[in-house]
């Protein structure tokens, strides 16, 4: 089959490797009928996060189950299904607490020695734990496998920091980062009742998807200024929900200074670059909470699927390039580049 592989700092291949199979009684094969890039994958992409040569690569795809293990029982062959982001059992403490991401048998699409989501096709180690359903119809709705398709991470991520972030109804959140992550918090943020949102980002293409999804104030600046437009946007006090969805030290250290006294940051940015931003002296004394980390998106999967079926929301709008999977390539230059928020890979 044709996949994805990275070989050096900015150098992305599409080669010939070798077809998936099933090798445990719990596995599945599935057919990738879409994938994506995420912002994460930059930082291989970049050579800021190490790989080895010939890696796979991609961790967000949907697709149809081709095969299963003996052991697995709640799929079979031609199933429509989403895997998130990350593999588990579904069964160990971690997982049946709703923290997937800890899984003791858990794992990244792309590791080494396993398939990653930009290729033809993907090994599920896990498969029941791992991969939820969705109807069959869905296969032949192109506008909604791409919404779909955001349940594998985006959505589900920006729903984490939102919940790490305690938007409830009424709530007055500032969401810090205006790429596909950030925008699908402002996104999660209004569907858990969020009276004011305010979107931080210098991209009006990107915020005025972040107006689409329910942001209420945009602001532009950056650093102190951004701090200050914040404020005066809430009476000097800042906003009591903060989503940091960047991870460098200068978005922590603003997320930190427009949140209000007795607030708290959901953080979902993957943190790279040097410092943190944190001033443990600061949030003490100005009781500032912080939550997040890796999303356990398996476990938000479930409840919001319905409303991404109905309609209520529709993440969609995040994917603003489609490529091929021979033109992957050409979809990571053109995200490093920002030219592109988010590309859709059609294998």
């Amino acid at each position: 089959m044709r996949a994805t592989t990275i070989h050096a700092p900015y150098d992305m291949r599409v080669e010939e490797v070798p077809d998936p199979k099933v090798e445990q009684p719990t596995d599945a094969v599935l057919r990738v009928l879409r994938a994506c890039i995420c912002g994460s994958d930059l930082w291989a992409y970049r050579g800021e996060a190490a790989r080895q040569k010939g890696q796979r690569i991609g961790h967000e795809f949907l697709g149809i189950v081709e095969e299963t293990g003996s052991d697995v029982r709640g799929f079979q062959a031609g199933d429509l299904v989403v895997a998130p982001f990350m593999w588990s059992d579904g069964v160990c403490d971690y997982c049946t607490e709703g923290l997937t991401t800890s899984c003791v048998h858990g794992g990244f699409w792309g590791a080494v020695g396993h398939d990653g989501g930009q290729g033809e096709a993907v090994r599920v180690p896990h498969a029941d734990g791992t991969l939820v359903k969705l109807p069959a119809d869905a296969a032949s709705d192109d506008h909604l496998l791409s919404a779909l398709l955001t349940l594998s991470d985006v959505m589900g991520t920006g729903h984490h920091a939102a919940l790490g972030a305690g938007v409830r109804e009424g709530s007055t959140v500032a969401v810090v980062g205006d790429g596909a992550v950030g925008l699908c918090a402002v996104l999660a943020a209004k569907r858990l009742g969020a009276e004011r949102i305010i979107a931080l980002g210098r991209h009006q293409v990107r915020t005025d998807i972040a107006r689409r999804f329910g942001a209420t104030d945009v602001v532009a600046e950056r650093g102190e200024e951004a701090v200050e437009a914040v404020r005066n946007l809430t009476r000097g006090q800042g906003a009591m929900c903060v989503v940091e969805a960047v991870g460098t030290e200068q978005s922590m250290s603003t997320a930190v200074n427009i949140t209000r006294d007795g607030g708290a940051i959901g953080f979902v940015g993957v943190p790279h670059g040097s410092g943190t931003g944190l001033d443990l002296g600061v949030m003490f004394d100005r009781n500032i909470a912080l939550r997040g980390g890796v999303a356990p998106v398996r476990t938000y999967i479930p409840e919001l699927l319905p409303d991404v079926l109905d309609g209520t929301i529709d993440p969609s709008p995040v994917f603003d390039l489609t490529v091929g999977l021979e033109e992957v390539p050409e979809g990571y230059k053109a995200m490093d580049a920002r030219t592109a928020l988010k590309v859709l890979v059609k294998p």
